[in-house]
């Protein structure tokens, strides 16, 4: 069960009986129950490829159903997300008391942390993007507005999206390197913009305090590399109190600081992988995003990711 994804070669498992799809089902995502009604006639594919935390995987098979149960969750928790993209069928998907169908070129995102259904009544083909929930900005509560929720692909930005990531699948191959990275991330960029409009964050009239907060968010991310930032200069920076703008990030499950320390470290860990910057020094990385102190800036590397800076780069 994958952590951190390294493995650029793209696998292919094949599988011939529900057995042996169940065990690549579990080798490519997280614990999962998989039955199916025909499983003496049962055939499966899943073709991925992971680089920088991100996994994609392009999943042909028979009938099936896939269950993330509580049971499994207690035994691995890791929170990810899963964004799931029909290319072929109908695809059926249901968490916290909702449900989707899925039809060619929709997409849904779901959370492993929380059970979940995938039902499949044909043959069907889709295309899996699973990643840690850290990747992605949004705050996990406002995500959990979305899940199983179907976003269309043929109109909006769904019709922007879908395309991209369909190409993504039908090219495997290409996703390594800095170049993979850098689709990974352009991805996650996309369908955090999906999610963005789907969650009307991004109009301003629509709320009050979700558009304060993104503000808020767009305003730390524009300056993750002044040692300034800080909650005294983003409060005088929105014309609020300090008080009602860690009221504000702790109503989200979170700190100031903690939102600001992890957008910085995540800055940091893509820049350690990218072979424009190999020669640059770690503590400059650091310091690029606000890390004054070098010796701290490794702790908080390793708190976060189980591996100091050097060694990160050195396996990427």
């Amino acid at each position: 069960m994958p952590t951190t994804f390294r493995d650029e070669v793209v696998s292919t498992m094949i599988a011939r009986d529900i057995s042996a799809f169940r065990a690549a089902v579990n080798d490519s995502f997280v614990p999962l129950q998989v039955t199916s009604r025909h499983s003496d006639r049962f055939r499966g594919v899943i073709r991925g490829a992971g680089i920088d935390e991100v996994h994609i995987s392009d999943v042909r098979a028979t009938e099936h159903v896939v269950e993330r149960t509580p049971e499994l969750i207690a035994r691995d928790d890791r929170p990810y997300f899963k964004v799931s993209l029909m290319l072929a069928g109908t695809g059926l998907l249901i968490q916290d008391d909702r449900e989707a169908v899925l039809t060619p070129g929709d997409l849904a995102v779901y959370d492993t942390s929380r059970p979940y259904t995938l039902a499949f009544d044909d043959d069907f083909r889709t295309m899996v993007v699973m990643f840690p929930r850290h990747l992605i900005t949004l705050p996990a509560d406002m995500m959990g507005q979305l899940t199983a929720v179907r976003i269309a692909g043929s109109e909006g930005l769904g019709a922007v999206v879908s395309p991209y990531l369909m190409q993504l699948a039908a090219n495997l191959d290409q996703f390594r390197g800095s170049t993979g990275a850098r689709l990974a991330h352009s991805a996650l960029d996309l369908v955090t913009t999906v999610f963005t409009r789907e969650l009307g964050l991004d109009d301003a009239l629509a709320d009050p305090h979700r558009a304060l907060m993104q503000r808020i968010r767009s305003h730390i991310e524009r300056n993750l590399a002044s040692a300034d930032l800080g909650p005294t200069s983003i409060a005088a920076a929105h014309f609020i109190s300090t008080r009602h703008l860690h009221g504000l990030f702790q109503a989200q499950g979170t700190t100031v600081s903690t939102w600001i320390r992890t957008r910085r470290l995540e800055q940091c860990r893509r820049d350690l992988i990218d072979p424009v910057l190999a020669d640059r020094p770690v503590a400059a990385i650091a310091a690029r995003w606000g890390f004054v102190d070098a010796a701290h800036f490794s702790r908080a590397f390793k708190t976060a990711f189980d591996v100091s800076p050097s060694e990160f780069r050195a396996a990427h």
